[in-house]
């Protein structure tokens, strides 16, 4: 008599984890043994789980990682490109996280670095955090364009605001004085307060050259570099890796000639 009620009035408190374990004790055999704490528990159970699910699909969706399925347990550490599978779960517990220091990933193109990235960018979701993934070359862009609509605040503080920032292709190419300038501001209001993750091909001791102000560029990286994690990809591209046993070792031949 009473189970239809009793339904209406967990569903309408949005307790949907509880209306569903109620569902299936109500419908399984032998769970009129159970006692009430025992009921109550294991509906609290299902709608404690249920909750943190869509905190992190929530999280998830707002982050908008470049490879949404990228994930510490799929990182292949077999391939030749130097990654530590002991530093790299280290760093899958989140204290860099919670201590809100950076993590800064090199390589060559095709190494991983994205994907990688973004593998950081879903644990962290995990861990409880908010995440943003960003290119660094949209970023510019987007930054521009909101100075002339209205919009640099609400998008700087977008930026500064998230736990994790993911700058994906960092150092693509020299910055400008207003890209430098933005740069600074997003760096500075996370210095020490968020935690941001950097994807870069070029090397960091070449960084001061591509930001270029030498000023500028001792305080930019004095914030970023000095109290970063840094992992650093070898090796050839793992896309060239895949698709070499597709070609003839003579078209191999052709590709690579000058």
């Amino acid at each position: 008599m009473l189970t239809n009620p009793t339904l209406d009035q967990m569903q309408a408190l949005g307790l949907m984890g509880m209306a569903a374990a109620w569902r299936e004790l109500t419908e399984q055999s032998g769970t009129n043994e159970l006692s009430r704490d025992e009921w109550l528990g294991l509906m609290l159970d299902r709608e404690v789980t249920l909750r943190a699910d869509k905190r992190i699909r929530n999280r998830l969706a707002s982050a908008k990682l470049r490879f949404a399925q990228a994930c510490i347990e799929d990182i292949d550490f077999a391939a030749a490109r130097g990654l530590d599978r002991r530093n790299t779960m280290a760093l899958a517990q989140g204290q860099w996280l919670t201590a809100h220091e950076g993590l800064i990933i090199t390589g060559h193109t095709g190494t991983g670095k994205s994907w990688l990235a973004c593998a950081f960018g879903r644990q962290a979701a995990r861990l409880g955090h908010s995440v943003l993934y960003v290119r660094v070359p949209r970023m510019f862009e987007d930054l521009a364009l909101a100075r002339l609509d209205g919009s640099f605040p609400r998008l700087i503080d977008k930026l500064t605001r998230v736990q994790l920032l993911i700058l994906d292709d960092f150092g693509t190419h020299a910055l400008s004085d207003q890209q430098r300038f933005h740069l600074f501001e997003i760096v500075e209001e996370r210095y020490q307060r968020k935690s941001t993750l950097i994807t870069a091909q070029v090397p960091v001791a070449s960084w001061h050259d591509l930001i270029a102000d030498s000023t500028v560029a001792d305080a930019i990286l004095d914030r970023i570099v000095h109290n970063a994690h840094r992992i650093t990809l070898r090796g050839e591209s793992m896309r060239k890796q895949k698709n070499a046993p597709l070609l003839t070792a003579a078209e191999n031949g052709e590709i690579n000639q000058p």
